[in-house]
């Protein structure tokens, strides 16, 4: 009988999961590494939802004979010795992105050599398709969304897997009690649940709900009428190759606008996989030389805080704090601080990163060079004018009272205006005057990037 240990990561389910499958006595095993602390991923948001993913992975993996095993320390150190307890020839391990999981790969695979022990790698686990899989002619990735998702909608995806019926662990894995669910008290108070199993209802409810009209109702910051599935993928808690499978049965026009999200998803994983210098420095530079630490502490800290006098933005902002997300709408009128602030958009990446539940580097890293001009955004120095978009897309201002109190009673289209002059009624709401005039800003901005030209 063979026995094989499955080092959960990203991929924290039981359906559509390759690596369960692939042996009689599998060792469902988490580890809490030290290293992924001192990367600074591990902030008090994502340990939370974490600790949902994992007691609800154990859950089910009870309800099938079976349990996870969770140990703490360095990823290698722990997998062998849970290997050689067991008497374990095999390792199989979901395929990394980003630099830090290619990293841990290859430091897994060296030393479970050593003891004889093979490491499998599965592609298509944390990706609907696997990055590599599609190329362009002379490149070794796509830097053009439309044309990537052109190529990806051609491709047949696996089909799902379900989830194994038994699960049978060797009495010698041995680990610590699975992470409880209870919060901190400095977690966002609106964060959702995690887990698969609340992964799976948000889904066949939203798309029950809300699937069908996607495509008209997605940019709708009032309604609110997006998936919020970002953090269960993120965490692998959903699988995304059975979520494009099954949106086309069950949400009709709405369809191809989700699964095209997806795509996007899939997008910046397969451009990370070969430029992991992206998560930190610039896909494409443009020469910029950002405003200072100093120089740029008290408007960086409005920002952060929804404290710029630019409602659309301060909305944005206030919902990232309490709910651990951000509409995607609003996440867009975030170029407000890398072009009209003229903030680096690391600084911007990094905040997102210490409040997002689904803070997935791929995803947020791209997304703020996207909007930032250095990645790959056609149109590089486009820009999203906070007061016109919340005119577009929150048109009768509720979307911007719901976040900032302040301006619960201003209405008449105002709420999207920032205070113009100190007798404003919104001064005595308290609501802050504008950080910079837009003009000015983007005046500024342009004139320091044209110099690099």
């Amino acid at each position: 009988m063979t026995v094989a240990v499955v080092l959960f990561t990203s991929d924290l389910r039981l359906h559509d999961h390759p690596p369960l499958h692939a042996a009689d006595e599998v060792v469902p095993l988490f580890v809490h590494d030290p290293a992924v602390h001192a990367a600074g991923f591990d902030v008090p948001i994502r340990a939370a939802f974490l600790a949902d993913c994992l007691a609800d992975l154990d859950a089910c993996l009870r309800e099938r004979g079976g349990r996870l095993v969770v140990r703490s320390g360095p990823v290698t150190r722990e997998v062998r010795a849970v290997a050689a307890a067991c008497g374990a020839a095999e390792v199989h391990l979901a395929a990394g992105i980003a630099g830090f999981a290619q990293r841990r790969e290859e430091r897994l695979r060296k030393e479970l050599s050593a003891d004889g022990v093979a490491l499998h790698v599965h592609d298509d686990v944390i990706t609907a398709l696997a990055p590599g899989r599609v190329t362009p002619n002379g490149s070794d990735h796509f830097a053009v969304f439309t044309a990537y998702y052109r190529r990806w909608s051609r491709e047949r995806l696996r089909e799902p897997l379900p989830a194994p019926d038994a699960v049978r662990v060797p009495a010698a894995a041995t680990g610590e009690e699975p992470p409880s669910r209870a919060r901190p008290a400095d977690v966002s108070p609106g964060m959702a649940a995690g887990g698969e199993s609340a992964g799976r209802a948000r889904f066949v409810d939203w798309a029950r709900t809300d699937l069908a009209g996607y495509a008209g109702s997605h940019d709708d910051l009032a309604g609110d009428a997006t998936s919020r599935l970002a953090p269960h993928l993120h965490f692998g808690a959903l699988p995304p190759a059975e979520l494009v499978h099954r949106a086309p049965t069950r949400g009709g026009a709405g369809s191809e606008t989700f699964v095209r999200q997806l795509c996007w998803r899939d997008f910046h994983h397969q451009l990370l996989a070969v430029r992991p210098e992206a998560s930190r420095q610039d896909y494409r530079s443009r020469g910029d030389q950002w405003r200072g630490e100093d120089e740029a502490a008290e408007d960086t800290t409005a920002w952060q805080e929804g404290r710029t006098g630019y409602p659309m933005v301060d909305a944005g902002m206030r919902q990232l704090r309490h709910e651990g997300r951000m509409h995607n709408r609003a996440r867009l009128v975030t170029s407000f601080l890398t072009k009209t602030l003229y903030v680096d958009w690391r600084v911007g990446a990094r905040h997102f990163l210490r409040h997002l539940v689904g803070g997935d580097i791929a995803n947020n890293q791209m997304n703020w060079q996207w909007v930032a001009g250095t990645g790959t955004d056609c149109r590089p120095h486009r820009v999203l004018n906070p007061v016109l978009q919340g005119r577009r897309y929150d048109p009768d201002g509720t979307y911007v009272r719901r976040r900032v109190p302040e301006l619960a009673d201003v209405g008449g289209g105002a709420e999207h205006e920032p205070r113009r002059r100190p007798d404003d009624r919104r001064a005595a709401l308290r609501y802050p005057e504008p950080v910079i005039d837009l003009g000015e800003g983007l005046a500024r901005s342009r004139e320091a990037r044209g110099r690099q030209r």
